[in-house]
């Protein structure tokens, strides 16, 4: 019945571009307050289709079992936070490639992953590999320090193992702990649900907000802005939507798509975030957003010309949800200006605020690699010859306002 009533009344509105009925009472039915699934769900679970570029998928998913500390979802998370899968990135500080190893770092745990002679930071299995060597490395200085040990292992990747056993475990360094915090929240969005995805109250009003705009003009790089007349692009309707009840979304649509994990099409529910894509293999080509409100339709402000309205999600290039989470959201990199990923922390970098310490680069023994990871022979472990290119910088969503129709490259 009530995937009925979402249907006929999604049709009229999309027709009439404004809101003819009362969704919100059923959005809030059999909905409860969750800030995310449990976190013993991110620790030793598979990547959520999607998650990842499809080159990298099955290194990460190899390399994240490296030693019982790390995961692949954790992998994923720690990749995505320091340069967002850009095997190119590289900051102003040096640090370099993926992984965003500073070169003496590099120096003592680059790993030859490929089998072709040479210790690349700038080739994606390579700077994969090392990620996990690294890890792992600093995994086994902390071994004995008690509690979480992969809470304290990205706390030594943060602060340095020195200053994890001096204070026992994670130290009071605010940046240190808002790291692992994070690092272990984003996992959640890169493992595939064992149980039904928690659904947030707060999703009821993010609706209501979208559905106040309805038959607004929609306006490419729009957020909303008394100057821009309370026009919004696609995601900038999201971001205000989510704002609302708030949580803080990144600018972009496939940022957005790593705030909360990731439900099935039949586990969809009323204010979760859909996504499409011009490669589904790849979330980094993820061009549009919507919310979702039931009966296969969502709000969404689709390009230039049109209005906010309600559209259905089963069309081509859709490439999957989000169920947002306050964590989730909290947990995102920001990005700088020229679209690359402001990363919190990286190998060798200089150590948080606190104590002086040893950094990474200098305290951990690295492991020995078993044999049956060192040099993966077969080619569907191996990232594609041509690295992708670099992250163009942040843009508006959905179409080019030249009116070509064709997505923007970034969104």
């Amino acid at each position: 019945m009530v995937l009925m009533v979402l249907r006929k009344a999604g049709t009229a509105a999309a027709a009439a571009g404004v809101v003819t009925f009362g969704l919100i009472g059923l959005v809030t039915v059999g909905t409860f307050a969750a800030s995310g699934t449990p976190q013993q769900s991110a620790n030793r679970a598979a990547l959520s289709p999607g998650t990842v570029p499809a080159a990298f998928q099955a290194p990460i998913q190899q390399w994240g079992a490296l030693c019982p500390e790390i995961s692949p979802p954790m992998l994923a998370a720690q990749l995505y936070q320091e340069s967002g899968f850009d095997p190119k990135a590289q900051s102003g500080v040096g640090a370099q490639g993926m992984a965003q190893f500073m070169p003496d770092t590099w120096a003592a745990y680059g790993t030859d992953a490929n089998g072709d002679g040479k210790k690349d930071v700038w080739d994606p299995l390579d700077a994969i590999a090392s990620a996990a060597t690294f890890d792992c490395a600093l995994a086994k200085d902390v071994a004995k320090v008690p509690g979480d040990r992969q809470a304290n292992l990205l706390a030594a990747y943060n602060a340095g193992p020195y200053a994890v056993t001096k204070y026992n475990g994670v130290p009071p360094y605010k940046e240190t702990q808002g790291y692992v915090r994070n690092i272990q929240a984003m996992a959640r969005s890169f493992t595939v649900p064992t149980a039904p995805v928690e659904v947030s109250g707060q999703s009821a009003a993010a609706i209501y907000f979208a559905q106040s705009k309805l038959g607004t003009p929609y306006l490419w790089g729009g957020e909303g802005l008394p100057s821009q007349n309370g026009r919004f692009d696609c995601s900038g309707l999201t971001q205000a939507a989510y704002a609302s009840v708030g949580i803080t979304l990144p600018r972009v649509a496939n940022d957005q798509w790593y705030a909360g994990p990731h439900p099935s099409r039949y586990q969809l529910r009323p204010g979760d975030l859909v996504f499409w894509a011009t490669d589904l293999n790849d979330p980094r080509s993820i061009h549009h957003v919507g919310i979702y409100v039931g009966g296969g339709y969502m709000i969404n402000a689709p390009h230039t010309g049109a209005v906010i309205r309600y559209d259905k999600i089963d069309t081509r290039e859709y490439i999957g949800a989000t169920r947002v989470t306050s964590d989730g959201a909290q947990a995102l990199p920001a990005r700088n200006a020229d679209g690359s990923v402001s990363a919190p922390s990286r190998p060798g970098s200089t150590t948080p605020t606190g104590p002086t310490s040893p950094t990474a680069a200098t305290t951990p023994s690295a492991p020995v690699a078993p044999a049956a990871l060192a040099s993966p022979s077969s080619a569907a472990t191996r990232p594609a010859a041509g690295p992708p290119a670099a992250a163009a910088p942040p843009a508006p969503t959905g179409p080019d306002p030249a009116g070509a129709g064709r997505p923007a490259a970034r969104n």
